[in-house]
């Protein structure tokens, strides 16, 4: 069972890296269902239909995500750190079953259901910290 905090977590960063090295940071829509993470490549104006997210993860899948709170109470601060191996779903019943499970978490996705690849991040690592509790 994952941390309340995550599944309900309404966006997340993801991190990739570039084929000249340099990572490359973008705001994400997600759910988790067991040890892995999906993100869909929605319908939203893009400049491209090729994303650099995406290729980055075919290239090299190691990708990192963050997932925070901020609050001008700092006590009230803490974020969740996922390391792990991307996959790129362009079909197949694990893609079909995470857009599922998408159009259940944000209503946006109901009435305009996402159309391109789902990228799947397999969880390796899991860090928090959180203000309440430093040491976790």
């Amino acid at each position: 069972m994952h941390d309340p905090r995550l599944t309900s977590a309404r966006v997340a960063r993801l991190a990739t890296t570039d084929p000249d090295g340099r990572p490359h940071l973008v705001p994400i829509v997600f759910v988790v269902d067991g040890e892995t993470l999906y993100s869909a490549v929605d319908r939203k104006p893009k400049r491209s239909k090729t994303l650099r997210r995406i290729e980055n993860a075919r290239v090299r899948p190691d990708v990192t995500i963050l997932v925070d709170h901020y609050d001008d109470d700092w006590s009230q601060l803490w974020w969740i750190r996922l390391r792990g191996r991307a996959r790129v779903l362009e079909k197949g019943d694990e893609r079909v079953h995470a857009l599922e499970l998408l159009r259940e978490k944000y209503r946006q996705y109901r009435s305009e259901p996402p159309d391109g690849p789902v990228l799947a991040v397999d969880i390796v690592e899991m860090r928090t910290w959180s203000a309440q509790d430093p040491s976790a």
